[in-house]
């Protein structure tokens, strides 16, 4: 078995174990399988080093494509159409697997206090459909056919759908409905796109192969010379076969009587952004946070936010270049919107689990700018920005399960002082929030500071670049105030007698902080050896991809 395949269904193997083995033993088993699938996940890392390329330092080769751990193989086929298991890790994916893994493992761990939660039921279903869900956001993440990426985004949702509806708050049928409904709609556009792009593309190769007088087929951009004569749902061939891409971009090409780039273009970009979360489209956020339970809300956070990121960068930018750029202002407007919407909805929040649900529509709104503007820096920002996010709101969110486990209330207000009764859960609370607020040498400063700079060097190509990075910079702000806020409510001032006798961080709880705030840390001060150096080669190569497409159709 090859190694992305043994990641991808390492969890779902699990899953199947904890079907049969004795019902006190079905956590070990869940946490376990977490901890392999995080170990073997590192072994990628000797991918990216050796050889002549590599020494170069971009680990990429010298064309957007060039992909590690490539597994290929026919899965669906038929007389015009074949359909692919091709599963494949490039710098866009590598860094978002790992998180993956990492914060899966983490979040398995956060659940083994299961028996203390309200609803005590279900823990055999609850830990296969928790190994389910991973399954699937790993597959997202190396799937490199649009049809069995899409097979993987529908994989993740009815996990989701009832951790959150079975083992939630209050409102958990509700938080529960209505994320399924969001996620389900854009879906429903992603899959359009999906039939769309495939049958667009077959007729790019036929009229390219008339064109040639080549019935043989035509020479693929990116199979070592293959010979391609119909139509393919191989993203990366969508993304740089000649004559697909000049099919797909022109103005000549139109679906619906609409252009068919910008069209397609914002069909994935709402099915993404639904995900990511922006406004408008967050609104299913902060239910599914706050009813959700803690280690749900850390794989929420730290995995499934970047789905929506990461669909932008692989599918919607490499392939429809000249949509991206008819939408860029729009999209820019979105980021910034979200930024400031998220960061003063957080400042008004009385309860602690939804205000840190709303800073990540702010924080993730950074990411949407930097893709938006289309530079160097606004793409490694934004990417380092999930990577960022991925570690310190998952952190958050743990930190607000930890104090509600023993407060079981989460309103601001009513707590104070608890840095005195819990100093080393104080020690740990300070640098999660702190990260998430963009302190200088914690890893949520790289991110913003570097999508900022990105949309100011925009500004030679979009007029509106200058005044959205101000809009954008007056965000920070924003943040600073409901971070600083927060801390000073909840953990400093006086002890107060009804929280005296609470107990520290548990050896439990402190080992799975601890990673978190040791990766706040290095990110902050090594961003290059811990993201750049493994992002900034497929980034920088596919925004050359990119303005040359553009460059190519104008």
């Amino acid at each position: 078995m090859n190694i992305l395949t043994l990641i991808v269904f390492l969890p779902a193997l699990g899953a199947l174990l904890c079907l049969v083995v004795p019902r006190p033993h079905v956590r070990t088993v869940a946490v376990l399988f977490a901890t392999l699938t995080f170990l073997v996940s590192l072994s990628l890392f000797g991918s990216f080093f050796g050889g002549a390329e590599n020494a170069a330092g971009s680990f990429f080769g010298s064309s957007y494509g060039t992909l590690h751990n490539v597994e290929r193989a026919d899965w669906i086929t038929g007389q015009r159409f074949a359909i692919e298991y091709f599963l494949g890790v490039d710098g866009l994916s590598l860094p978002l697997l790992i998180l993956t893994t990492l914060v899966g493992l983490l979040a398995c761990l956060a659940s083994w206090n299961f028996d203390q939660w309200k609803i005590n039921k279900g823990i055999r279903a609850y830990f296969i459909l928790f190994l389910l869900l991973e399954t699937g956001m790993l597959g997202v993440f190396v799937s490199l056919d649009f049809f069995l990426f899409y097979i993987f985004w529908e994989v993740m949702l009815l996990p989701m759908y009832f951790l959150i509806g079975v083992w939630g708050g209050p409102r958990r049928e509700y938080a529960a409905i209505k994320f399924f409904l969001f996620t389900l709609a854009g879906s429903v556009l992603m899959l359009v796109a999906l039939v769309a792009m495939y049958f667009y593309s077959d007729s790019a190769i036929n009229s390219a192969m008339i064109a040639q007088g080549t019935p043989g087929g035509i020479e693929s951009g990116y199979r070592d010379g293959a010979m391609l004569t119909h139509g393919t749902f191989d993203l990366i061939e969508l993304a740089v076969n000649p004559a697909i891409q000049n099919h797909f971009n022109a103005a000549s090409t139109v679906f619906l009587g609409i252009r068919f780039a910008p069209l397609m273009f914002m069909f994935l970009f709402i099915g993404f952004a639904i995900k990511l979360p922006c406004v408008p489209f967050h609104t299913w956020l902060p239910d599914a946070h706050v009813e959700a339970p803690t280690p749900i809300s850390m794989i929420l956070a730290g995995v499934l936010l970047k789905m929506g990121g990461y669909g932008f960068l692989r599918l919607c930018y490499p392939i429809f270049p000249a949509g991206a750029l008819d939408w860029a202002f729009v999209l820019a407007v979105i980021g910034v919107v979200s930024i400031l919407y998220g960061a003063l909805c957080a400042m008004a929040q009385t309860d602690f689990k939804k205000l840190v649900a709303y800073s990540s529509v702010s924080h993730m709104g950074y990411v949407l700018l930097g893709i938006a503007v289309m530079t160097e820096a606004g793409f490694q920002g934004a990417m380092f920005q999930m990577i960022a996010h991925g570690i310190s709101s998952p952190m958050c969110f743990f930190l607000v399960g930890v104090i509600y486990d023993r407060a079981h209330h989460r309103e601001i207000n009513r707590f104070g002082g608890l840095w005195l009764t819990m100093p080393r859960y104080g020690t740990m609370a300070t640098i999660g929030f702190f990260a998430s607020l963009g302190l200088p040498g914690l890893c949520g400063f790289i991110g913003e500071v570097w999508v900022l700079l990105g949309t100011f060097a925009a500004g030679s190509k979009f007029t509106w670049a200058y005044p959205m990075a101000i809009l954008a910079a007056s965000g920070v702000i924003l943040t600073a105030g409901y971070i600083l806020w927060l801390i000073r409510r909840v953990y400093l001032g006086r002890e107060k007698e009804e929280y005296a006798g609470y107990s520290d961080a548990s050896a439990r709880e402190t080992f799975i902080l601890v990673p978190m705030a040791v990766l706040c840390i290095a990110l902050g001060v090594l961003p290059m050896q811990t993201v750049f150096n493994y992002t900034n080669g497929t980034l920088d190569l596919m925004l050359q991809h990119i303005v040359g497409v553009i460059g190519m159709v104008s």
